[in-house]
């Protein structure tokens, strides 16, 4: 992962047309190659956070950078070329009759010749694991792999940087984990920046790096998931609960008195601290 910043938000506030203020006092930057959350509970304002942060809505006052420019000078074609939103229903993201006519749509409206736009579309499909389906009609497609789909749509106009609203919405808990190791892979192995808005406290410790806390349109904190995550009433405050097993090990430790040096966010780090307690239980 490189310095370079990529996305730069400075919000003092958004309003919409109603006068409803949707999002206020909010700084954060989003730097190349990383792999960033955006959690809070329905409400919170994490759509509204990925269509500012994508140019859909520039009416601010603030200012939004992309690559050092304010987004508002750049055209919704300069802007897409870099930046692509995922929405979270993917039946409102595709259109097209067949998976190559909608992942091909994006290159050819670029100007791409129809060859390099059928290269483009086999290496996208390839990233998402959808090569095999590329002659499927749209409507035969599970829940899941349509939103692979709106993401190879994204890869094959070259967007360097996707923003995806509630990935795993909709999705069993294998598909869950199935989305997000696509993720991983994308920004682990093609260096995509990815901005990630969830809900899904127990999906964030295992995949992402570092996150921020979203509530009534504000940013309440930033940073590692040990950072975030400290204690259930906190989470609470927010609407949001500690991942599961962080829980447990939180009211293990300050209901029932068991040594547990840090509060673990994650299975593998609770199955270790779970040990060195029982190793120590031994010697004692």
């Amino acid at each position: 992962m490189e310095n370079t910043v990529r996305l730069y938000m400075d919000i003092r506030s958004f309003k919409y047309p109603d006068g409803t203020v949707a999002l206020s006092d909010m700084l954060i930057e989003i730097k190349k190659g990383e792999f960033v959350g955006i959690l809070g509970s329905n409400g919170s304002g994490k759509t509204t956070f990925l269509k500012v942060m994508d140019g859909l809505f520039k009416d601010v006052d603030g200012v939004v950078m992309l690559d050092g420019t304010d987004i508002k000078k750049l055209t919704p074609g300069e802007i897409y070329r870099k930046v692509g939103l995922v929405f979270q229903n993917p039946d409102e993201q595709l259109f097209a009759p067949t998976v190559f006519e909608d992942v091909s749509f994006g290159p050819l409206n670029m100007g791409f010749s129809g060859a390099e736009t059928a290269e483009r579309v086999e290496g996208a499909l390839r990233d998402v694991d959808m090569e095999s389906f590329a002659k499927k009609p749209i409507h035969n497609l599970s829940f899941g792999q349509k939103k692979r789909v709106c993401i190879a749509g994204l890869l094959a106009m070259g967007h360097e940087i996707l923003l995806m609203d509630e990935p795993t919405a909709g999705l069993d808990p294998m598909g869950e984990y199935r989305m997000m190791r696509l993720l991983t892979e994308l920004n682990l192995r093609k260096g995509v920046t990815i901005v990630m808005a969830t809900h899904s406290v127990d999906l964030v410790p295992i995949f992402l790096s570092r996150l921020f806390i979203l509530s009534k349109g504000r940013l309440i904190r930033g940073g590692s998931p040990e950072e975030v995550f400290t204690a259930p009433d906190d989470m609470e405050q927010v609407k949001l609960r500690l991942p599961h097993i962080a829980d447990m090990i939180y009211r293990l430790k300050h209901e029932d008195g068991i040594g547990f040096e840090k509060i673990p966010l994650s299975i593998g780090e609770a199955r270790r601290e779970i040990l060195r307690i029982m190793e120590e239980g031994k010697k004692g």
